[in-house]
């Protein structure tokens, strides 16, 4: 692991963003159930990765 970025939307700590190569792809370790279903998911970057959990925690909220 190279390093890894927590992440978190409105103060809940839903998991955290593992750098897993220096051309910046990120793992994501899901830390809360609401985000479990993104639990390893591998994306190219960090906005991108943070991008993705928005969009998930925000259909969760129109379901």
């Amino acid at each position: 692991m190279l390093g890894s970025t927590i992440i978190e939307i409105n103060g809940v700590f839903l998991g955290a963003a593992i750098l897993v190569s220096t051309s910046g792809a990120r793992r994501f370790y899901a830390a809360h159930d609401s985000v479990r279903a993104l639990h390893d998911e591998l994306l190219p970057d960090l906005g991108t990765l943070q991008q993705r959990i928005r969009q998930h925690v925000r259909k969760l909220s129109l379901s």
